[in-house]
């Protein structure tokens, strides 16, 4: 690890764990956390959870599991250059997405709405739940007791009521106050990656098509570079220099509009940090290009028919399985039974969201296929 800045997040300044416990030395106490959430049982499970593409659809697509790698590679990048925590970055975006449903924000949406009557389900809440109680593998304690700054930056969204329910954790949401630069640094390597990587699986599904891409600014300005450098370039070889150089041009930006306005703010310590506006930004122009990319895939790959087919499937999927579990808990696995007698839908929810979308689809086969008794 590089020397630090004096805002940056640090085992001296750390707000430290639920559960007291002895130094992790060799390692740094966000060392410890990136150990103990890829050691987890739900970070295991990414491997077979959806990002856009259902997992049986092809080899190649990225996964929540390859996704939240990708995230910590620009994620780590982004830190060293702003001589941020890099290790606290790197369990934030290895553990973001550890509450994500089957079927990606399709299945999210579906037990949203099972969930309605019940307090609803948010996926970045669900994460926190996860760490904090529902992964089971240390004696003295329930989750994985991490770091206050490593829980900080997995909850990057959080609904005021919940909020309300979380104390020091939920503060910020409640008086407009930010998290650390790592965390905020991280959600937006999130989004870097996951635009970036679905215009790949994109194409590579053909679900869209570079004649597509070309309308869209910042593929288009990055897609003449490559094609002036290397005249017959291959399409499969153009997608990925173009993509490469779009992730590159969107970190650079971020990482010296991020320092400019570090600098502006005067900051000088993590409290600072908090108190001022977002801090990890793109610049303006380089914003308005990056929401084109997000726009154009919301409009041509999200709501493609294809992908909508899954998502209707995906809705009935976990409706039903929701349902079936209300109304009969006793279907549920032994080790599920005695937390249904305290709270049962959440109990449910907790279930059905730590499914991989192969065990959804199992799971509805031997519960509703007569051909599967």
């Amino acid at each position: 690890m590089l020397n630090l800045a004096s805002y940056a997040v640090s085992d001296q300044n750390s707000r430290g764990r639920l559960h007291p416990e002895s130094s992790p030395a060799p390692r740094t106490e966000f060392q410890r956390d990136r150990d103990r959430v890829v050691h987890s049982t739900s970070f295991r499970r990414l491997e077979y959870k959806t990002q856009v593409f259902v997992n049986h659809e092809g080899d190649l697509f990225r996964t929540r599991l390859t996704h939240s790698i990708e995230v910590a590679q620009i994620a780590r990048t982004l830190a060293r250059a702003l001589q941020l925590n890099e290790d606290l970055v790197e369990v934030v975006a290895l553990a973001h997405d550890l509450g994500h449903t089957p079927f990606g924000h399709a299945g999210q949406d579906a037990l949203n709405a099972c969930m309605s009557d019940y307090g609803g389900f948010e996926h970045n809440l669900q994460s926190l739940r996860t760490v904090d109680l529902l992964e089971e593998r240390y004696g003295a304690f329930d989750g994985l007791n991490l770091c206050f700054e490593t829980r900080e930056g997995i909850l990057k969204h959080c609904a005021p009521k919940n909020a309300a329910e979380l104390g020091e954790l939920g503060e910020r949401f409640l008086h407009d106050k930010r998290p650390s630069l790592e965390a905020q640094l991280c959600n937006l390597a999130d989004e870097i990656g996951y635009n970036n990587h679905d215009v790949d699986d994109g194409l590579r599904s053909e679900l869209v098509t570079i004649e597509q891409m070309e309308t869209v600014r910042i593929w288009a300005r990055h897609s003449a570079e490559v094609r002036l450098a290397f005249p017959k370039i291959t399409d499969r070889r153009l997608i990925h220099e173009t993509v490469r150089r779009m992730i590159n041009t969107l970190a650079i930006d971020l990482i010296a509009q991020t320092a400019r306005n570090i600098a502006e703010a005067g900051v000088t310590n993590i409290q600072e940090v908090r108190l001022a506006k977002p801090l990890a930004a793109f610049s303006a122009e380089v914003y308005i290009e990056h929401r084109e990319l997000k726009q154009f895939l919301r409009a041509n790959l999200y709501q493609h028919y294809k992908v909508l087919r899954m998502t209707n499937k995906a809705h009935r999927i976990i409706g039903d399985l929701f349902r079936a579990f209300m109304d009969q808990p006793q279907l549920l696995p032994p080790q599920y039974q005695q937390k249904v007698k305290h709270n049962k839908p959440r109990t449910v929810a907790d279930y059905i969201a730590g499914m991989t979308d192969r065990y959804a689809m199992r799971e509805y086969q031997r519960l509703f296929s007569v051909g599967d008794i």
